[in-house]
């Protein structure tokens, strides 16, 4: 268990990607306690990091919504994953962790959850090569694999406010089973939370006035 108590917000509306980012970061703005939160996408997307260039993925990935992540990392598809947020607070001794043992405590715990499941997935060893930019094409250091491909990967952003872990698990079959069960894969108590309805408002606005706009999409 990486914490001894953990709350949730299992989001089970679907939101379109602006919004689905801007709701993690208005969490994280308001962070008092580890949180995790699992969510759906109302169409298909893709996700890019921070730092990555949006103009090639119009063409690549014809008829998705595409949106800049504000963590790092590479392009990940999303709409028959598991995505999830993990948000700690500044004050927590798990936000003071390096970004190597974030990565590696988050998906040692996801690997654990999966092999109860019988799917056997194994961290990744530190890439050789550079990748291609898609992310679930490059297994990055302590990324899951099963088979030989990656299945799980994540991307970190730390603030003032706390830290901020992005996350994505694919090719599982049964996704809503596995959904049900990661935060007790976390957190030894979990405690059910909800969206205040002045974060969602929040959220509202941020995604129209920043992660829905042309000039925070195309910034690089």
């Amino acid at each position: 268990m990486l914490f001894g108590e953990i709350s949730e917000i299992r989001d089970e509306t679907p939101h379109s990607a602006p919004l689905n980012m801007a709701l993690d970061e208005v969490i994280l703005a308001h962070a008092h306690a580890p949180l995790l939160r699992t969510y759906r996408w109302a169409r298909e997307a893709v996700s890019f990091g921070y730092f990555g260039k949006c103009a090639p993925l119009a063409a690549a990935w014809p008829g998705r919504e595409i949106v800049r992540r504000m963590t790092g990392g590479g392009v990940v598809p999303h709409g028959r994953d598991l995505t999830y947020s993990l948000i700690v607070p500044a004050g927590h001794a798990f936000a003071a962790r390096s970004p190597r043992d974030v990565y590696r405590a988050v998906h040692e715990t996801l690997g654990s959850l999966l092999a109860r499941d019988g799917k056997a997935a194994v961290l990744a060893s530190p890439p050789e090569l550079a990748g291609s930019g898609v992310c679930f094409e490059s297994p990055a250091e302590f990324d899951l694999v099963a088979h030989g491909r990656k299945i799980a990967g994540a991307a970190l952003r730390r603030t003032k406010c706390g830290l901020l872990l992005q996350g994505s698990i694919q090719e599982i079959p049964d996704v809503e089973a596995l959904r049900t069960r990661l935060a007790s894969t976390f957190g030894a108590k979990v405690f059910a939370e909800n969206f205040t309805s002045q974060q969602l408002a929040a959220a509202e606005t941020l995604a129209a006035d920043k992660y829905a706009t042309r000039e925070w999409t195309m910034r690089v």
